[in-house]
């Protein structure tokens, strides 16, 4: 029986719906929060699986399952910095990216990291700041000329780590 919900490290196989799952949470997803042309400079074209291999390479990538089927997905630097966090637009207040959060923030408390910081979209900021996540400062993005809001952020993860270094 496939279990309703999990979260796993990402394989190859993955990378074409990784590349489908990018594509839509930016050009669906993000609909209400930018313009078609916003969208169009976050992410031109859909990614080919090699180019979404290219893109998380080196990263601890986990995605979710949702009835045997990859959902979303999450990706994170050595340095502690969440590059990629994106689930489908379907997916939205599922509570899916949630799971994925705690299982990439419980990853980087095992891998004694006091800190995550990304760079959210004004799309992702709120679901961010909910999870206990702090704004450090408006980051607007220009990509082809065109501004995307964006604000980077933090979260504090053992901060006893961090006076024990």
């Amino acid at each position: 029986m496939t279990p309703l919900r999990e979260v796993r490290t990402a394989r190859p196989a993955d990378m074409p719906a990784l590349a489908e799952i990018f594509w839509a949470a930016v050009q669906r997803g993000a609909a209400p929060h930018y313009t078609q042309a916003q969208r169009d400079a976050w992410l031109p074209r859909a990614l080919t699986a090699e180019e979404m291999a290219q893109r998380v390479a080196g990263q601890l990538v986990l995605v979710a399952e949702d009835h045997g089927q990859v959902a979303g997905f999450m990706s994170l630097r050595a340095d502690g910095y969440l590059d990629l966090a994106y689930v489908l637009p379907e997916m939205r207040g599922t509570g899916l990216a949630g799971m994925l959060l705690a299982v990439v923030e419980n990853q980087a408390y095992a891998a004694k990291l006091d800190r995550l910081s990304t760079r959210a979209s004004a799309l992702a900021c709120p679901f961010f700041a909910r999870h206990g996540w702090q704004v450090v400062a408006p980051a607007p993005q220009v990509r082809a000329g065109i501004t995307l809001p964006a604000t980077d952020m933090i979260r504090l993860i053992a901060p006893a780590f961090a006076r024990s270094a």
